[in-house]
């Protein structure tokens, strides 16, 4: 697999504007909103359910390439592997807005449901404050096989392509003018009896990222679309057989108590897919297709009645491919429809530009431009804050900015080392994530005027993390706002952090001893609180729990889906690691003096 590329690696991210600008400029029913990069359906029915779709890209044509009638109203795209900002997504959703409410419909990862869900309910606040009662739902696809019951009862499977299915019905009823409770019934009914499956033969390159290849004599089962090492290792290299009798195994086998999530009967109505993860020829993805439908058949009993074979979700140029199967008559039991209505939704006809021609279809009628809706026309307009509000919690503003940029230079200092452990436990783009997180504060100290107030100072502060995506932005995102408002509230500072940390744990299942960032928020918090502002001491005990995390074995996140191997590395958590250098350098700044952890040594 090759790792060059014909963009430098310094324009990375600079891929998803551009590629959204030659998909909307090439395809006349779509809108861009090039700042907030959504891509929304240009003749969007305000009478009909909204269906709005998102993630990270490298996964193209998800999400962008589904948008269009019959199928998505709007998508919000991320960075590389990263979840759309929560600005993104409130942007989706007023360039398609709805008489009926909303449905977001995301893929079980971390990062999308913070995100997601801080725009829904952000979304109802708006509603509230207007008179109007603003109906959102979200959708999480969990279609992953990989991990068994067991280690996934608290978060739920991860969503890998057989989301695909869930995203077509759901939309194409919600087209046909079904209601919104039954929309999400419906979304949940398939979402429930759909599986998947991956496998890669090496990790995908990232423009601007080391590569961590693997080893040539293996096969990956369980890959996802993240750069996950995947949870099961196949060496020697196994026959195209045995890894796809290894796949089906794990889809359909009834006598496996961890995986038997779907049921399939003989009779039932089932849908496959196969999906190339980037990097396959079109010519072997055929022939895989074939073997599936081989052994599928002669093992299980299993004859699709709808066999979808293409590149719908990718892990940008991977070589590999997934299955996913979803058996529509246990999602109509489950509904209370026929599997033919659900047959004949996934068969209605989309102007999505990325959906294949698998059925004969009439002349699709054209769209009535009377219900068309200009990108952001009619939308409501987020209140601009003018800088005014509570000025209480006076600081000494060169030390604030002092502090501030000492932790942020802390951050970036330690990238190198977040990005190789988070190669190794993780996808990657931690360190990336983080730089760019503490790049943003820079520039916000630059071009801000210096303030004496703590809250005014949080307010910027806000503004510049709520416009970051990917799962660390979503979390410093909620807990800035909540320190804000504790602050606000009169907390004395120790007692602010503390109460901040306790509304982030409403968001995230996350606690201490899972191997997050959670393992070094909440002891610092409690901590700080303890020792009433002893900010020293606290620090300390953000350093050893980050050097801690080195013997937990992950159970939350990407990093759960990794190999034994990968996790018998005993390296920090990233996240973790990457909050203790943002402590330490803070602390720095403020010219509080606490011991240095070395992040070699945390290496072992």
């Amino acid at each position: 697999m090759s790792t060059r590329h014909y963009f430098p690696s310094t324009a990375a991210n600079t891929l998803v504007p551009r590629a959204l600008r030659a998909l909307t400029s090439a395809h006349p029913h779509l809108l861009l909103d090039e700042p907030q990069r959504v891509v929304s359906h240009r003749h969007h029915d305000l009478a009909r359910v909204s269906v709005v779709g998102g993630g990270g890209s490298g996964h193209e044509p998800a999400w962008s390439g589904f948008v269009g009638d019959g199928l998505l109203s709007a998508a919000a795209c991320g960075d590389i592997f990263a979840s759309p900002s929560a600005a993104q997504v409130l942007a989706a959703m007023e360039a398609a807005p709805s008489e009926q409410g909303t449905i977001l419909l995301i893929t079980n990862y971390t990062g999308d449901r913070l995100h997601f869900g801080l725009a829904a309910e952000k979304a109802k606040v708006k509603g509230a404050a207007s008179g109007r009662d603003r109906r959102v739902a979200i959708v999480a696809a969990t279609d992953d096989v990989s991990i068994g019951r067991s280690k996934c009862a608290r978060v739920g499977r991860r969503g890998l392509p057989g989301h695909i299915f869930t995203m077509k019905i759901l939309c194409a009823a919600a087209a046909e003018g079904w209601l919104f409770d039954d929309c999400v019934r419906l979304a949940e009914a398939v979402n429930a009896e759909t599986v998947s499956i991956g496998s890669a033969l090496d990790h995908c390159h990232v423009p601007g990222r080391q590569h961590q290849s693997v080893a040539d004599d293996t096969c990956i089962i369980g890959a996802g679309i993240h750069n996950e090492p995947g949870r099961r290792v196949l060496t020697p290299f196994p026959s195209i057989d045995a890894i796809v009798q290894e796949c089906l195994g794990l889809l359909c086998d009834q006598d496996d108590p961890e995986r038997s999530f779907v049921k399939f009967d003989t009779g039932d109505e089932v849908v496959m897919l196969i999906n190339n993860y980037g990097g396959l020829s079109v010519l072997e993805l055929g022939a895989l297709t074939d073997e599936v439908q081989t052994q599928l058949a002669k093992r299980y009993g299993v004859r699709p009645c709808r066999t979808m074979v293409g590149t719908f979700e990718t892990s940008l140029n991977a070589p590999g491919f997934s299955i996913s199967l979803a058996n529509l008559s246990a999602a109509a039991r489950r509904h209370g429809t026929t599997a033919s209505t659900l047959l004949k939704l996934l068969d209605r006809p989309t102007t999505a530009v990325s959906w294949p021609n698998i059925i004969r279809h009439g002349n699709i009628a054209e769209q009535n431009n009377s219900t068309a809706s200009t990108n952001g026309a009619g939308a409501e307009k987020e209140p601009v804050a003018d800088g005014s509000g509570p000025e209480t919690f006076p600081v000494d503003a060169t030390l604030l900015e002092r502090g501030v940029r000492s932790a942020c230079e802390a951050a970036i200092a330690a990238e190198p080392y977040l990005t190789r452990w988070d190669m190794v436990m993780g996808d990657g783009d931690c360190g990336e994530a983080v730089k760019d997180l503490s790049l943003s504060v820079l520039a916000v100290l630059d071009t801000t005027p210096t303030t004496t107030s703590l809250l005014s100072f949080l307010r910027a502060l806000m503004d510049t993390v709520d416009k970051m995506g990917g799962t660390l932005g979503a979390i410093f995102g909620i807990f800035l706002s909540a320190l804000y408002s504790a602050l606000a509230g009169g907390a004395r500072l120790p007692a602010a952090v503390a109460s901040a940390v306790a509304s982030l744990q409403s968001h995230t299942p996350a606690r201490e001893g899972d191997r997050t960032v959670m393992d070094v928020f909440i002891p610092f918090a409690a901590a700080y609180a303890s020792g009433d502002g002893d900010f020293a001491a606290a620090v300390r005990v953000a350093g050893d729990k980050a050097l801690g995390t080195r013997r937990i074995r992950p159970s939350l996140g990407r990093a759960s889906y990794v190999g034994e191997e990968a996790a018998a590395r005993e390296l920090p958590d990233p996240g973790a690691w990457a909050l203790y250098e943002m402590l330490w350098g803070l602390a720095q700044g403020l010219g509080v003096e606490v011991p240095r952890l070395s992040r070699d040594d945390a290496e072992g």
